[in-house]
């Protein structure tokens, strides 16, 4: 009801340009007044005025910064100024597009109103007295940082190198890990006043028209003034705001980003963000990583089942500790049972209060860990760990078993391949934690039931979250929960339905 309620009011219709134009009359200065209308009066976009061939008067327009000055000195000015034999004007853009202006990519544009955006994006006008078309030179500058390995998402086998945030640099990535003629890059912009570029790409024949027409929808529905991250985007075209479950991938790895390519998936690549949103995603893909398929078949099996293992930890250890205590004593093993109520002797909270109190400083701990400078914050959360665990256990605050349930929780949260699914599960063993503190088993079992209620219907993109699992097709099992020999692995996920469905090994 809620999710009917919220797609009612999200309910508008695709946001659309404003159809003013201003007419290019060929008048030098009515332009040139028309444009500094537009643009205000921002001292970063400069001009430079010049006489083509010594005689036809003529402006320069671009924005400092963002445009290279030395390709526009040597290749546009220059030419235009000394170089220009023919003052045909009825030929002159065809002239200078042609014979003249040595940049790769010329183009001419008759509005005004649709020259702001490359304007803005970095590329040069130029506007001729007498003629009623600008022209647009392609002088964009990038300043990025060097490519590195992406620390959110550390391996031991595979390419050290990760996105950056320019755009342009990251599909150049994808393209020298993809020469297939079939990969589709399409350009768009974001934002009502960011503007900023995207891209979808997907490889034709293999992903699913359908959810490439779908992406495209809900990236066009979008009516915000800026969407600054993949990570604001991913929550504008996701299927289910309420789910803490996430219904897209997000990674800064270009290989894994490829992997989605040749699986059929859709991804999107937007300028300023560093992450791919890729789309659609199942449960089971939250728990892999590129190099399950770099190492021989029997260890990626092994490490995805120790993922699988740290994930169960990770939501239920603590939750089954309180119910244990609280509620099932008589469950526990008498010397394991005596053990820990010597353990928990002089403690003056009840479990629940300790675990919460434990799990709040390891939740601290970790943020400070993160916003802190690296070369101090993993130092300060391990030490901070020790003595804040040594010291509350010395003060008689919570008990040693704690302590060591707590850090196997934290040790096994690190083990997910994803940091946004690490944070959806420890969301969950909050509500684990409460609920086994009031009901016990049963209200472990009773949240675990309603989660499966939940993910069960949850989509992403249109597609079944829990695929294989539900619906059920043991034959996508063969790269579930262990991985199997390459050779074995001849299909392509069925539940993303790709064209293609056979893979090539």
């Amino acid at each position: 009801m809620l999710k009917k309620l919220l797609s009612k009011l999200n309910a508008k219709s695709v946001s659309k340009e404003n159809d003013y134009t201003i007419a290019l009359t060929g008048d030098l200065e009515e332009t040139v007044r028309s444009l500094k209308k537009i643009v205000g009066e921002s001292d970063d976009i400069l001009h430079r005025r010049f006489l083509i061939g010594k005689k036809i008067p003529a402006i320069l327009f671009f924005v400092d910064g963002l445009c290279d000055s030395q390709s526009i000195e040597e290749d546009i000015i220059r030419p235009l100024m000394y170089f220009v034999e023919s003052l045909d004007k009825s030929q002159l853009l065809t002239y200078i597009e042609n014979e003249v202006v040595t940049l790769s990519e010329v183009r001419t544009e008759e509005s005004l109103e649709k020259s702001m955006l490359p304007l803005l994006s970095g590329e040069t006008i130029l506007i001729v007295d007498g003629i009623k078309e600008l022209i647009l030179f392609e002088t964009r500058k990038f300043n990025e940082r060097s490519i590195a390995e992406p620390e959110s998402e550390i391996v031991v086998r595979g390419p050290r190198d990760g996105f950056v945030e320019t755009l342009h640099t990251n599909i150049l990535q994808i393209r020298r890990r993809v020469r297939d003629p079939n990969l589709v890059v399409q350009f768009g912009t974001l934002g009502r006043r960011g503007k900023s570029d995207f891209a979808i790409l997907y490889l034709k024949g293999i992903a699913n028209e359908k959810h490439i027409n779908e992406m495209r929808y809900r990236i066009a529905c979008i009516d915000n003034d800026q969407v600054s991250e993949t990570g604001t985007l991913e929550q504008f075209i996701e299927d289910n705001v309420l789910s803490i479950f996430p219904q897209m991938l997000r990674t800064e790895r270009p290989d894994k980003t490829v992997s989605a390519l040749m699986a059929g998936q859709v991804v999107v690549l937007k300028d300023g963000s560093p992450f791919s949103l890729m789309a659609p995603v199942t449960f089971h893909m939250l728990f892999r990583s590129p190099e399950d398929y770099y190492d021989r078949w029997q260890i990626s099996s092994l490490i995805r089942l120790l993922r699988y293992l740290a994930a169960f930890i990770a939501v239920f250890l603590p939750a089954i500790y309180i119910a244990m205590v609280s509620y099932h004593q008589g469950m526990i093993p008498t010397l394991l049972a005596i053990s820990i109520a010597g353990t928990r002797e002089g403690v003056p909270f009840p479990a629940f209060v300790e675990a919460i109190i434990m799990e709040v400083t390891i939740e601290l701990l970790r943020e400070a860990g993160v916003r802190l400078p690296r070369a101090v914050g993993q130092t300060i959360g391990i030490v901070g760990g020790l003595v804040i665990g040594d010291a509350a256990v010395r003060a008689g605050i919570v008990s040693p078993i704690m302590v060591i349930v707590v850090a196997l929780t934290a040790i096994a949260s690190f083990a997910i391949p994803a940091y946004n699914v690490s944070i959806t599960l420890r969301i969950l063993r909050f509500v684990m934690m409460l609920s086994a503190a009031s009901f016990g088993l049963y209200g472990i079992v009773i949240v675990y039931i309603f989660l499966n209620i939940h993910l069960v219907g949850l989509r992403s993109l249109g597609t079944y979250y829990t695929s294989p699992f539900a619906p059920y097709r043991f034959k996508e099992w063969k790269d579930l929960i262990v991985r199997l020999p390459l050779s074995v692995l001849t299909n392509r996920f069925s539940e993303i339905k790709p064209k293609d469905k056979q893979k090539q090994v």
